[in-house]
Formats: structure tokens, C-alpha cells, sequence
């Protein structure tokens, strides 16, 4: 549904993506996370046709979009970073304006109105020109025309960007059920954002693929993949003791908050000989995890120091 191949983008001596190769399929949500600057929205501007590759290709739907500009077109909506749009125009007139261009006859296009205006929740807006709504406004209104001619491919550009928690939340339902019958690519920088939509990840930065997998794939990647935290008062017998382990390779004490995490050895699992140990100490325990990995300890290293080796795992 969504396939670049090798794509780059070059201005002058500034390579702002490089040979990047991604394949987006059906009911997938893909973020295209990254650092700003990474080159996430000139991939997606390349993508959805407003600027040219330098060299590379990409297709929406099997469309070259500078070979077959209009049915790429036609397959995709997009919400590029900003959510450009005409301000003087009032929120009904923007919208009107989009059916008209994506040519959506008249009843097709009041039905989708009235639709995409109630899951937005833009009612009570639709009088008030663009140019007097707030970020979070602008950016709902940029999500509907983005959607209004219900296309089976979706490019947006850092979605929840302006949005309050109430409206973050509403969004990202919205795109989790359109997700069951489209594809859909997400850029972030939002780490929350993965969690909360995506169900692959590629990761780029300085233009070019570093990682490409699922969420729960990178959090093995975590050296917290395996460990046990906990916090409990007077632990520090506890700590010596839990050093004795077999399986436990480290142990570190958070300065701040005085949480302990216990790490354990390659391929093994610590949970029940901690809980055991902590057990048999009496103490009292407020709370202990099993770490499922952090992906923002990963999205670190792997941005930082360029690691790519398992790109594609």
C-alpha cells in the first residue's frame, strides 16, 4: 500500500534521506519515528507526491506517485506537518472546498460531511474561520480534510501535535479504528505515540533506516528487557542478598525515588527468585514490575550512535 524504494533527497551537501526502502501493508499502523530533523516529513512529502526525489522511487496503493501523480493522489490522504490551509475560510467552507476537489458527488459528500465532522467533534466550529481556531482546531480540521474522500491510504504528519489529552486520546481511537480497513503511516517524535497506535516501527535518523520492527521487538532490545523493579523501605539487605542470585547480573538503586532494578543474565528470568528472596526478607514490597523493555532507552542508542546492525529484525 505504501513502498519507497532506495528514496533520496538531496540539497546541495545536505542528504536529508538516504536510500531509504519501507513497505507499509494493509491494517498496519507504521510510525516513522525519529529525532527532528531525521527527515521524517521530507520522506512523507516525497510519498505523497509534493517534492521530488533526488533519486528512488515510492508508490501509494502500486501507483509511482511521479509516474501516476493523480491515482496516487486519489488513494491517499495526507496531513502534513502544520496542516496548511486556507485561513479565511470558515471550517464549513475548507471542508465543502476538499469534497469539491476530491470531486465526492452531492450526497456522498453530505454523508461524509456530517460523518467526519462528528468524529472530529468540529459542530460547534464549523462557522469560525480557520485562521481564529486554536493549534489543537486547525489540527483536527487538517485530520478531516485529510479523510473526508475515506481513502484506503493515510499519511499523517505528526498527528497529535497541538492536541490536549482528551483530544490526543479521541484522535488516536479514531485512527486505531480506521486502521482495520486501511494503511496507515504515522510520523512522530512522540515515543507515547508508538505505544499508542503503531504496530511496526521504523526508525531513521541523518535520513536513513536504522530499525524496522514491531514495538515489542525494539523493547527486547532494552538492556530493562527481563528486569524487576521494585521499591520497598530499609531494601538495602535485600540489595546484597539479591546480588547473590545465580541470575542476577546487576543491580542499580534510581538516586531520586530510591527504586530498585534488578537485571538479570542473558536468557534467563529473575521475577520468582526475587519475589522469593524479597519474600523470605519481610519486607513490604508497594510495588514490583517486570520491565518489558524501554523503548525510549532504545530509541536513544539507536539514534545517538547510529546502531543498525538489527535494522529489520
Amino acid at each position: 500500500m505504501i513502498e519507497t524504494d532506495q528514496l533520496t533527497r538531496r540539497y546541495g551537501q545536505l542528504t536529508a534521506v538516504d536510500g531509504l526502502s519501507i513497505r507499509a501493508e494493509p491494517g498496519q499502523v507504521l510510525g516513522l519515528l525519529g529525532p527532528n530533523g531525521a527527515g521524517k516529513s521530507t520522506a512523507m512529502r516525497m510519498i505523497a507526491g509534493f517534492l521530488a526525489p533526488t533519486s528512488g522511487t515510492a508508490r501509494v496503493c502500486g501507483h509511482d506517485v511521479q509516474r501516476e501523480p493523480l491515482a496516487a493522489r486519489r488513494a491517499l490522504g495526507y496531513l502534513p506537518e502544520g496542516a496548511p490551509s486556507y485561513g479565511e475560510m470558515t471550517v464549513r467552507e475548507f471542508l465543502r472546498f476538499i469534497i469539491g476537489v476530491r470531486r465526492l458527488d452531492a450526497e456522498r459528500g453530505r454523508h461524509r460531511f456530517d460523518e467526519v465532522v462528528g468524529w472530529l467533534q468540529l459542530e460547534s466550529v464549523l462557522e469560525a474561520s480557520i485562521d481564529t481556531l486554536s493549534k489543537g482546531l486547525r489540527r483536527r480540521v487538517g485530520l478531516a480534510q485529510a479523510i473526508l474522500h475515506d481513502p484506503p491510504v493515510l499519511m499523517l504528519d505528526e498527528p497529535t501535535d497541538g492536541l490536549d489529552p482528551n483530544q490526543k486520546h479521541a484522535v488516536r481511537k479514531l485512527i486505531d479504528a480506521m486502521a482495520r480497513q486501511r494503511t496507515i503511516l504515522v510520523s512522530t517524535h512522540l515515543l507515547e505515540e508508538v505505544h499508542a497506535l503503531c504496530n511496526r516501527v521504523v526508525i531513521i535518523a541523518h535520513g536513513k533506516l536504522l530499525a524496522d520492527a514491531t514495538p515489542a521487538e525494539l523493547e527486547a532490545r532494552s538492556r530493562y528487557h527481563g528486569a524487576v523493579s521494585f521499591s520497598a523501605p530499609g531494601s538495602a539487605l535485600a540489595q546484597e542478598m539479591l546480588g547473590r542470585l545465580p541470575n542476577v547480573a546487576a543491580i542499580e538503586v534510581d538516586a531520586l525515588d530510591g527504586r530498585v532494578t534488578v537485571f538479570p543474565r542473558p536468557g534467563t528470568r529473575i521475577l520468582e527468585d526475587v519475589e522469593q528472596l524479597l519474600r523470605e526478607q519481610g519486607l513490604e514490597v508497594s510495588e514490583i514490575q517486570l520491565e518489558r523493555g524501554r523503548l525510549d532507552e532504545v530509541f536513544r542508542r539507536i539514534t545517538t550512535t547510529g546502531e543498525a546492525a538489527e535494522a529489520g529484525a
